[in-house]
């Protein structure tokens, strides 16, 4: 066959045979646009995905708007300049906006200079004139005092140590031949026969867990201060007696919690030494389950599953305050009421603000978001009751709530697929149910940021001392934490606490626990 007789029956016969191979490359060219279209998709969301990491790992923590992004917003058709200026005054941590119809925070005034507490005790120095001064200088007579020019400076007296000696006294009858001898009752301490004092045990275990000073540190300290040497070890075990002490005082305050009828909980991970041989570290989670102003328990759990939840929470009939996390999900009691939190609501629309600062769909979407602060920090400037809280945000929330759900449904139409836009409107409408909760609970906050708060210490904490020493330790070290954030919440002194509490809690009966918790503690005391 010749070269013409091949090309001519290669050639499509008829018009047909010509329009269908026609459709058939048509079709392979959408399907190849739809791929191209599929991967530049998949290749914005990466890109997003790892601006976004960039931002958490290296950028700032705020999420407060810049002023880029407050002049955008000014120019965007619906929002009012109000809630431009609320968004501009906005405190970075409260993450409540300010001004909002026609609300508008009013400056504190410069407090001027600080004075220093009244209860510290009061040291005077008197400084003398000098020679000069002492004589008058028209008539060369001595002057005379008639006054003196008081000023106040915080002072302070390096740590000193020393060895206390106890003497306990011994008796006996001198007049009997065989008077049995007696002597004074060794005073109850946190760790018997030890080599410190109960003052340096507690300052130990404060200073790991309140100021994060890790124990070789603090074993350095002690030989370069006193000149004794104390082995990590030895401090170590110092803090798992302390530790091991608490648990059930702590044990009781969980059994309060969930006796109540509101609590946050929140988790974070933790490092624990594993012992195996493998050489790693496993990542445990410590939960924590608060109520605001009061009580803060942290449970030790090896896992991030809804074991721990469950288990903690299995009798608590109130309100649950969490963000998404789908472990807080069918736990409980019978009753038990789920809310969600709109700080975490916020933040996913305030990373796509990070992503693009120019983003003209997520600003106002957190402008409208603030309005809902906005009440709740007029109510707290106010000092209003919760029941006052209440009818501010029956008369302000109904419509600021309708108008994001709108925004945030036109937002979820165009946004990318798989981008953090469309990732922060499914998780606020998936929830929204528990977001709206605030409205039939009075006593309900709008975020969970209380127990985020609580985690921060912990997470200074990790960077000093890196790791838990051993699964065992962990219930020990959540007991210490749960006494030290329950105090700093109810702005207890730890040191006090502990120094009345430790002694002879290890042999005080189970039924004196209650009155013995931080909370039962200063109703006594204050």
């Amino acid at each position: 066959m010749n070269a013409a007789s091949h090309s001519s029956a290669t050639r499509p016969t008829t018009l047909f045979e010509a329009q269908k191979i026609i459709e058939q490359v048509q079709q392979k060219l959408q399907v190849s646009e739809q791929k191209l279209q599929i991967s530049e998709l998949r290749v914005l969301v990466l890109e997003e995905r790892l601006r976004l990491r960039r931002i958490e790992k290296y950028g700032a923590g705020s999420e407060k708007l810049s002023n880029l992004q407050l002049e955008m917003l000014e120019q965007e058709p619906g929002v009012s300049p109000a809630e431009v200026q609320a968004e501009s005054e906005r405190p970075v941590i409260e993450g409540d906006a300010v001004e909002v119809a026609g609300y508008r925070r009013q400056r504190r005034p410069h407090p001027g200079r600080q004075s220093l507490p009244a209860e510290l005790p009061r040291v005077e120095r008197v400084i003398a004139c000098p020679a000069e001064q002492c004589v008058c200088g028209q008539c060369g007579q001595a002057t005379t005092v008639i006054g003196y020019e008081e000023s106040e400076q915080l002072e302070v007296e390096p740590a000193k140590y020393f060895v206390l000696v106890s003497k306990r006294e011994k008796r006996t009858c001198s007049c009997c031949e065989k008077a049995r001898i007696v002597s004074a009752p060794a005073p109850v301490r946190i760790i018997d026969k030890g080599l410190v004092s109960d003052r340096v045990v507690i300052d130990t275990v404060i200073r790991k867990y309140c100021d994060h000073l890790p124990l070789y540190r603090q074993s350095v300290i002690l030989d370069r201060e006193a000149g004794v040497e104390i082995s990590r070890a030895t401090l170590d075990g110092w803090v798992m007696q302390v530790g091991e002490m608490l648990r059930p005082l702590v044990g009781v305050m969980g059994r309060e919690l969930v006796q109540g009828s509101y609590l946050q909980a929140d988790e974070t991970p933790v490092d624990v030494q594993m012992h195996d041989g493998r050489g790693k570290n496993h990542k445990a989670f410590l939960w924590q389950y608060g109520r605001p102003g009061g009580a803060t328990v942290f449970d030790f759990r090896l896992g991030r599953d809804r074991a721990g939840p469950n288990h903690f929470l299995k009798d608590f009939h109130g309100l649950l305050q969490t963000d998404a996390y789908q472990a807080y999900d069918k736990v409980g009691g019978w009753g038990m009421v789920h809310a969600g939190c709109w700080t975490h609501a916020r933040r996913g629309f305030a990373n796509v603000v990070k992503l693009n600062p120019g983003d003209p769909v997520a600003t106002p979407i957190v402008a409208l978001i603030n309005q809902l602060f906005a009440s709740d920090a007029e109510a707290r400037e106010q000092d209003l009751s919760l029941e006052a809280r209440h009818r501010l945000r029956q008369q302000k929330a109904p419509e600021q709530l309708e108008k994001i759900k709108a925004a945030i449904e036109a937002a979820q139409a165009g946004a990318l697929p798989g981008g953090a836009l469309e990732s922060a409107c499914q998780y606020t409408i998936a929830i929204w149910s528990r977001l709206t909760r605030f409205l039939e609970y009075p006593e309900l906050e709008l975020s969970n940021n209380l127990a985020e708060n609580s985690m921060r210490p912990i997470t200074l904490g990790r960077k000093n001392w890196i790791h838990i020493g051993s699964p065992q330790a962990g219930s020990k070290v959540a007991a210490i934490l749960s006494v030290i954030e329950t105090c700093r919440r109810m702005k207890l002194s730890v040191r006090d606490y502990l120094s009345a509490v430790l002694p002879g809690l290890a042999d005080t009966p189970l039924q004196r626990l209650p009155s013995l918790t931080p909370t039962a503690w200063a109703a006594q005391h204050q």
